[in-house]
């Protein structure tokens, strides 16, 4: 009897494969017909999806075990002291092979020591070069060559719903990998003090906990899209918001502490509001977009360019600022005396103006 319900059983489960089999040949058949019937006669079908099996159907993500493998050699663990006494750690990603590694300011502050872990489980002492609380950036470094250096990535390409995989060391567990998605971009949490701080984070749904401050956000292809530095949650871990400074951002900030000490923070001199319905509607915009200009620091770039209040700024560069974040990221990544172009709207006219000068702070 045993026997009997055993071969049932079996028949049961190769039927049911049959005809998930089937029905996945019949579905697949009757995709590629509906994909070509939408080509116009004469077009080429060239962009017909090759479909092997369901996974590359509902577009699966590429093989995270390489990405993890190649990228986990360039995220360190850092470990930081008072004297003797132990104050926490975090993550460091490496940015050269002759030992920079970029982390959090929130990882070392305080710090009279610190301890750099390699993926190989190599200690190095670490110096801390300089930092950033505006970006909440330190570069360190440590004395070593070869080391397996991160690969960046243009965060500015980066498109909400794609693949992200974050690894450092949560809880001090060395080189863990956690993969999500990205959740948002351009976010303002309100977490760093300072008149002059730049939020505009990449948020995901990727694990993040404490220890994984400092580390790596990654891009399908393994290439850095962002510094993981907070998460949002009531209960003090992972509740599926976390948020990493965008690579753009960094490696300008990076750029500065490795030749300066410090960043070099470029201002336009303008306060600045969301645009919504109601502002948009006053202004006659065709659209809600941009960052409205509500006043002008006197003798500052933009008011030495013509701007005025009630201007609104639609991009920098070609780079759309539809967000207060996403503005002041942009201005952001420049030096004092440096040039950027504006677009923007003054009463439903829109204007563009070349060749600004940047200040800094005094």
């Amino acid at each position: 009897m045993k026997r009997f319900w055993l071969i049932i059983g079996l028949s049961v489960v190769f039927s049911a494969s049959i005809s998930t089999s089937l029905s996945y040949y019949l579905f697949r058949n009757w995709w590629i017909q509906e994909v070509e019937s939408l080509a116009q006669p004469g077009e080429s079908h060239s962009y017909r999806p090759v479909l092997t099996d369901a996974e590359e159907l509902w577009g699966a993500p590429d093989d995270f075990v390489a990405i993890s493998e190649r990228v986990t050699g360039s995220v360190v663990n850092v470990q930081v002291f008072d004297g003797p006494s132990p104050l926490g750690g975090g993550s460091g990603v490496i940015l050269s092979s002759d030992g920079y590694i970029a982390t959090n300011y929130h990882v070392v502050e305080g710090a009279s020591r610190i301890q750099v872990t390699l993926s190989d489980k190599r200690e190095l002492a670490g110096k801390v070069v300089g930092t950033d609380p505006t970006t909440d950036l330190a570069l360190l470094k440590v004395r070593a060559t070869g080391l397996h250096a991160v690969s960046f990535a243009n965060s500015d390409e980066v498109r909400i719903g794609e693949w992200a995989l974050a690894i450092g060391n949560p809880f001090n567990l060395t080189s863990t990998v956690t993969a999500g998605i990205v959740s948002a971009k351009a976010r303002n949490i309100n977490i760093l003090p300072g008149t002059y701080s730049i939020e505009s984070f990449i948020q995901t749904d990727a694990a993040v906990n404490p220890g994984n401050s400092g580390g790596a956000l990654v891009n399908d292809r393994g290439a850095l899209i962002g510094i993981n530095s907070a998460i949002m949650s009531e209960g003090g871990t992972y509740e599926g918001y976390s948020f990493a400074i965008p690579s753009n951002l960094v490696s300008k900030v990076m750029s500065d502490l490795k030749e300066y000490g410090k960043v070099q923070r470029a201002l336009l001199g303008v306060n600045i509001a969301e645009v919504n319905e109601f502002v948009a509607r006053d202004l006659n915009l065709p659209l809600i977009a941009g960052v409205l200009v509500r006043s002008v620091t006197p003798g500052g770039s933009a008011e030495e360019a013509g701007l005025k209040a009630g201007d609104v700024i639609l991009k920098v560069n070609g780079i759309d600022t539809n967000s207060v974040p996403e503005l002041q990221e942009q201005v952001a990544r420049f030096r004092p005396g440096d040039a950027i172009t504006l677009e923007y709207v003054r009463e439903g006219r829109k204007y563009t103006k070349e060749d600004i000068l940047l200040k800094g702070l005094k």
